[in-house]
């Protein structure tokens, strides 16, 4: 990662080490817990920021942010994954993913670090009963440090009514 950029407030995620981003994830807060995002899917991490609300978007889509000329979903991931709410305060972030072809940012509680975590210390997710839980949205447990980090599926966060949604948020745009 580089350094902030004080212009835009922004932090932007290097792409020059290539095949050695496979095992590298974005480490963040989310409630009590932290998770892990492939950072080959990361584009950027800002700080919070006016989000203009769009009508009839299901409660976590908070709305759109303008950056550097481009419109962006914004989900929170509180909301995403049903907890309770949180005021945003002056460490929550915006972590701008890419999936598939669309951006989305997903606003989190506070942004930890870039952590190389092996293949061969990632568990598999567990099989739980609940279709309601955050459980579909994980692709593995990864263990760093004696500490477990719940690593997350950034195609599973959007479901194919949220890409309906964000879909035609694009639409109506042009």
């Amino acid at each position: 990662m580089s350094d902030r950029d004080n212009d835009d407030d922004v932090l932007m995620v290097d792409d020059d080490e290539g095949s050695s981003e496979e095992n590298k994830y974005l480490l963040f807060h989310t409630g009590a817990e932290i998770y892990g995002i492939g950072i080959m899917h990361v584009t950027d991490i800002i700080e919070l920021q006016k989000i203009t609300a769009v009508p009839d978007m299901p409660d976590y889509i908070k709305g759109v942010i303008n950056l550097r000329g481009k419109v962006i979903p914004v989900m929170d991931l509180r909301l995403r994954f049903r907890m309770e709410p949180r005021l945003y305060d002056d460490r929550t972030c915006i972590i701008i993913i890419n999936v598939d072809t669309m951006s989305i940012g997903l606003i989190v509680d506070t942004v930890s670090e870039v952590r190389d975590i092996p293949e061969k210390e990632i568990d598999p997710p567990p099989e739980f009963k609940s279709e309601h839980a955050v459980e579909r949205y994980i692709s593995g447990l990864g263990k760093v440090e004696g500490e477990v980090k719940i690593l997350l599926d950034v195609n599973k966060l959007l479901m194919h009514e949220d890409r309906d949604y964000i879909s035609s948020m694009d639409e109506a745009r042009v």
